[in-house]
């Protein structure tokens, strides 16, 4: 019998070792050596030093660390609950299409695979206070459009509206979750007089719960490493963009207000080759981030009425 169990737990292992390599090699150890290295002065160039929570201790006293948790709280308070809001009003939206429903899930959907870089250019062009289309159409309407991405006030909402158009993918998840909703919960609300907020509020948001929760802690992981749009947006519209490898001198622009925690670790580690802070940033990041993740998982249950651990 143990030769048998034995044999049966070998050949589910064999199984498993491909997903456990990968996991150890490319999560595992990474992490480990993140971790090992937040505790050193590095520089790629010579052998790591020790020197403890030195690295940790000068998180408290970092001017531009500051601003950039402050603006990436701001994305995270407004980016996250403006994506899940609007992709639920689009997917109720679509629901109620009776003819070409499939072409507008199309149409809104397409915007998602527009690679982030190129998407943040045209956008920047669009949004350019002078010449764009956009503040053209404004000017016409006789609205005097602001400054967008030149403006340190404008630059992180003109990102909110990036992160918006392209919301086709999360308006996919909700569309099926929407659709999953027993019709029979929404007919019986009918008879019994609900109008259509009471029966959105009553049934479909409390069937949907989970998909919320999922778009919740994936937007909040996801804004937390925001780094792409927000590198690219502030690059171009400052006119300063590099091309190939390198640093953009204008990350954050304009006046650091698009200047995110991922791009200060990145200016750490790339640009004054502090990899040991950088290394120790990242593992508050990858904490804060669990944390977070702990806190809507366990404030969900309560709100489901769930007991919690």
């Amino acid at each position: 019998m143990t030769a048998i169990r034995l044999r049966k737990n070998l050949t589910i292992l064999s199984f498993l070792a491909p997903a456990l390599i990968g996991i150890a090699v490319f999560f595992l150890y990474p992490l480990i050596s993140a971790v090992y290295f937040s505790f050193t002065k590095f520089d790629l160039l010579s052998v790591p030093e020790w020197v403890g929570l030195d690295n940790y201790k000068r998180m408290a006293d970092d001017p531009f660390l500051l601003q950039a948790v402050r603006n990436t709280l701001w994305m995270v308070v407004v980016f996250v609950p403006a994506r899940i809001i609007g992709a639920i009003g689009l997917s109720m939206l679509l629901t109620q299409i009776r003819r070409g429903a499939g072409f507008f899930r199309t149409v809104f959907y397409l915007p998602a695979l527009v690679p982030p870089v190129a998407a943040t250019i045209a956008f920047v062009y669009l949004l350019k206070p002078g010449t764009g289309p956009v503040n053209h159409f404004l000017e016409k309407s006789g609205i005097d459009g602001p400054l967008w991405f030149n403006s340190p006030v404008w630059a992180k909402p003109s990102l909110v509206l990036l992160g918006l158009w392209a919301i086709g993918d999360l308006m996919v998840i909700f569309l099926a979750a929407v659709l999953g909703v027993p019709e029979s919960l929404y007919e019986a609300a009918s008879l019994d007089g609900a109008n259509a907020w009471h029966r959105f509020k009553s049934i479909t948001l409390p069937s949907i719960q989970p998909v919320i929760l999922f778009a919740a802690v994936t937007g909040v992981i996801y804004t937390l490493q925001y780094f792409d749009q927000a590198a690219v947006a502030g690059s171009i519209a400052s006119g300063q963009a590099t091309t190939g490898a390198g640093i953009s001198q204008s990350f954050g622009y304009p006046e650091g207000s698009t200047f995110t925690y991922p791009l200060w670790l990145y200016t750490v580690g790339f640009r004054y080759n502090a990899l040991g802070y950088a290394n120790a940033l990242a593992i508050a990041l990858f904490l804060a981030a669990f944390a977070v993740t702990v806190i809507l998982m366990r404030r969900a249950k309560a709100f489901s009425g769930e007991e919690t651990a």
